[in-house]
């Protein structure tokens, strides 16, 4: 076993990725405080080739040194908007026929390792602020929450970690439907 060196990887260029199908799956940013973490979301997005972000309300836009630093380029590869509030996100989003689901701890979860995701159908995740999670206005318009199971001491995980963990799951379901 060797490691790979970065031309054996045959990684597209931004004009290439740009052109290839996405997965069809919408990440929205309610409200994240962390410029580390929003870089961290467009680095996740960019590997799993994800339609867009939705940035929203105090969640930071690129162009910044902060969520560069993280971003490492893919802030030029992954499409985003930017809503004011999550809730015009959600409502938009709706609009376009996506079913939405909340990444969050709620009293009726749906597992994530449960979730089955029909892919003949678009998505959208919602990943809520660091401290208060997903805005207590968009949870009704949900078609559930996602929850990761934890079985430690503490009760949450980063965000960008969430969101790593359920665009994971999400793209390998999709990906699994087109082979």
């Amino acid at each position: 076993m060797r490691k790979l060196a970065v031309d054996e990887m045959k990684r597209v260029d931004i004009e290439q990725y740009k052109l290839l199908e996405k997965t069809p799956m919408i990440v929205v940013l309610d409200n994240i405080r962390s410029m580390n973490n929003v870089g961290s979301f467009f680095r996740t997005a960019d590997a799993f080739r994800i339609e867009e972000l939705h940035l929203c309300g105090i969640t930071a836009c690129p162009p910044h040194r902060d969520i560069t630093k993280t971003a490492l380029g893919s802030t030029e590869s992954v499409s985003w908007k930017y809503f004011d509030t999550t809730l015009k996100s959600v409502m938009w989003l709706k609009e376009q026929g996506y079913k939405v689901y909340a990444v969050e701890q709620v009293d009726t979860p749906i597992y994530l390792n449960a979730f089955e995701w029909n892919t003949s159908e678009k998505i959208a995740i919602i990943l809520g602020n660091e401290v208060f999670g997903v805005s207590d206005e968009v949870l009704p318009l949900c078609e559930g929450a996602l929850e990761i199971p934890q079985i430690g001491t503490k009760h949450s995980l980063n965000v960008s970690v969430s969101a790593g963990m359920a665009m994971w799951h999400l793209y390998s379901q999709w990906l699994n439907k087109l082979s």
